[in-house]
């Protein structure tokens, strides 16, 4: 007899004790909470027959984008690639394999397709979800969701993870209020659902409501940084709200604490260490040697070119640093996946061809005072910056670079347009009003 998951598929290889560890996990992976790899190790303990178990072992090691997790991932394919029984599994098998070979955009079109054959699997859902982002997908990262919402019900284990997800695409398309709402309901079905938090936290960020983010992160703190995989980028939001109110002391002791006290070398919390500190700079905060820890982590997989935004990000380390050898070995790295030379770079050419090279040699160029090759190499990606990936509100540092390249280089007028644009954009904003305040000598100049 064939065991199912809590939402009625059959799953291969199961036996009672192996499913209920891999639900611990599911559910834990949804929340971004605790300790999935542990759990999911757990489940194939109990049951190394176990196909899903193999298959949410190796999206847990993709879906951060770290290099070094590579080869955990390709041993997991390869366990779950003979054990698969079902069409759902083998859809899931064959996303792994994609995403194990850098094929990204393809790995989101199979899972689309289970996910349209399969409503109820919201780890298909999910992982589509995470690739949508790291595509820079905002459409997918809504209508994904949306699809299959009409099919769950409050009951099916899971559901609060649907509209955390939905509301973050409603974000990212730009539905600030909607996005709020299943925001909000997400987290009043499961408080522990940090990727909701950090939904309705991008809410007020792109509606320029800083302080009413803040006031939400204070609502309930523990229930998004504790024991969370999410936690260091809930920080990094709260700092963003504080730069946006003209409060760098506040920014920069967050950065000192939650954000980077512990000298994290997780990928994704690397690029908001990075970021927060680049922000930092540009408003003219002297952050010391902050850089330098930030650098030391990013060193060991500055070769790595599987992800073009994770390059930017290194990059700025390595400015903020001053380490010319680890900038040149990104900048190789990506010559490499641009000469074809990375197998594992598949969908990463593009990103790095149409934003990425462009982005990190511009940040470069900014570090070495070259800032108006700094702005000729934003100007033309600036709109198109979604497509290596990212956030609107983490792709905010590109304009925020151009504007300040700009008036450094002596572009007057260039600079006071797009001052203008970014009050208009954000008419309460305090970091627009200062930009504003900067670049009113400059509009009587030019």
């Amino acid at each position: 007899m064939h065991l199912r998951d809590s939402a009625g598929h059959q799953v291969t290889g199961a036996t009672a004790d192996g499913l209920a560890h891999f639900e611990t996990a599911a559910h834990q992976f949804r929340c971004y909470i605790g300790d999935p790899v542990a759990s999911v190790d757990a489940a194939l303990a109990a049951a190394p027959q176990m196909a899903m178990a193999h298959v949410l072992k190796a999206y847990l090691h993709l879906l951060g984008t770290e290099p070094l997790a590579l080869p955990v991932a390709r041993e997991c394919l390869a366990a779950a690639a003979d054990l698969v029984g079902t069409e759902r599994e083998r859809g899931h098998v064959a996303a792994v394999r994609l995403l194990t070979e850098g094929r990204w955009s393809a790995a989101g079109r199979v899972l689309e397709d289970v996910s349209v054959a399969y409503p109820l699997d919201a780890l298909a859902l999910q992982a589509g979800h995470s690739i949508d982002f790291f595509r820079g997908d905002s459409r997918m990262l809504r209508d994904r969701i949306a699809r299959a919402l009409p099919a769950w019900r409050t009951s099916i284990p899971g559901y609060h993870a649907l509209l955390g997800m939905h509301a973050f695409g409603l974000e990212e398309t730009g539905d600030y209020a909607q996005a709020e709402r299943q925001g909000r309901k997400a987290v009043e079905l499961e408080r522990r659902d940090t990727w909701a938090w950090h939904a309705v936290a991008h809410t007020y960020e792109m509606r320029n409501e800083a302080r009413e983010g803040l006031a939400w992160m204070s609502v309930d703190a523990d229930a998004w940084s504790q024991d969370s995989f999410l936690a260091v980028h809930n920080w990094w939001h709260r700092a963003v709200y504080h730069l946006e109110l003209g409060e760098p002391d506040a920014a920069l002791q967050l950065f000192d604490g939650p954000v980077f006290g512990k000298r994290s070398s997780v990928v994704l919390e690397l690029i908001d260490a990075s970021a927060l500190l680049w922000r930092l700079m540009l408003r003219g905060v002297d952050v010391g040697n902050r850089y330098e820890g930030v650098a030391d982590n990013w060193t060991p997989i500055a070769a790595a070119g599987t992800y073009a935004f994770n390059d930017m990000h290194a990059m700025i380390a390595f400015v903020g640093a001053g380490r010319l050898k680890e900038q040149q070995t990104v900048l190789e790295a990506q010559r490499a996946v641009l000469d074809g030379e990375l197998t594992v770079a598949a969908d990463n050419l593009a990103f790095t061809r149409e934003v990425g090279h462009p982005a990190t040699r511009a940040i470069q160029a900014f570090g070495q005072g070259r800032y108006a090759e700094c702005v000729e190499l934003l100007r033309p990606i600036r709109h198109i910056s979604h497509r290596f990936g990212g956030s609107h509100a983490q792709r905010d540092l590109l304009d925020q670079t151009l504007i300040e390249a700009s008036r450094r280089a002596g572009f007057d007028a260039l600079t006071v347009a797009l001052v203008r644009e970014r009050v208009a954009l954000r008419p309460r904003s305090p970091l627009a009003a200062l930009l504003d305040q900067r670049a009113q000598p400059l509009a009587k100049a030019a």
